[in-house]
């Protein structure tokens, strides 16, 4: 498993994130997660629409909330385009926060099972087994358009450029 070290910090101090760096112009890799009702979802479930993958390490946190509920408003206006919020939150606690919190225009998946898509993409946190903060935006033919893993996990991804990529493949 490769291993990269002191790519991210978490209140400035250093991580180690597992699995490769992706990078704009690649294809993206498939990967299998939960639903809120227990079924796998797959990324390519959505082929042939723009996928915008938020990824936060807990949906209980200020930031994950605000960094969801951004995307929440945006999806609205995002046709041909589905959100996907991945965090390694439990299934259940990612079900009662979006009936709590009016979260409809997003779907939340949990990669806590086999952790395929933090793996796959390189946001698996070694030292605390959540996934680091970042976007991912992939083209409708499965073509990664945009990459950010977030420097400091504690501060915001940067929305607007995401959010204009993936709207230039719309």
């Amino acid at each position: 498993m490769e291993k990269r070290k002191n790519v991210i910090t978490f209140k400035g101090n250093p991580l180690t994130l597992l699995g490769p760096e992706i990078k704009a112009g690649m294809n993206a890799p498939d990967f299998t997660v939960l639903s809120t009702a227990l079924e796998p979802v797959k990324l390519s479930d959505y082929q042939g629409k723009v996928r915008i993958i938020s990824v936060v390490p807990s949906v209980d946190t200020p930031v994950c909330d605000m960094q969801t509920r951004r995307f929440n408003e945006e999806a609205s206006e995002l046709s041909g385009a589905v959100v996907l919020s991945v965090s390694v939150d439990l299934p259940f606690a990612l079900a009662k926060y979006c009936a709590a919190q009016g979260i409809d225009n997003v779907k939340t998946l949990s990669d806590h099972k086999d952790l395929d898509f933090g793996l796959k993409y390189g946001f698996v946190i070694e030292e605390l087994r959540l996934l680091a903060r970042g976007i991912i935006v992939v083209d409708q033919k499965g073509v990664v358009r945009h990459v950010e893993y977030v420097k400091e996990v504690t501060a915001h991804p940067d929305y607007d450029k995401a959010l204009a990529v993936a709207k230039e493949y719309l």
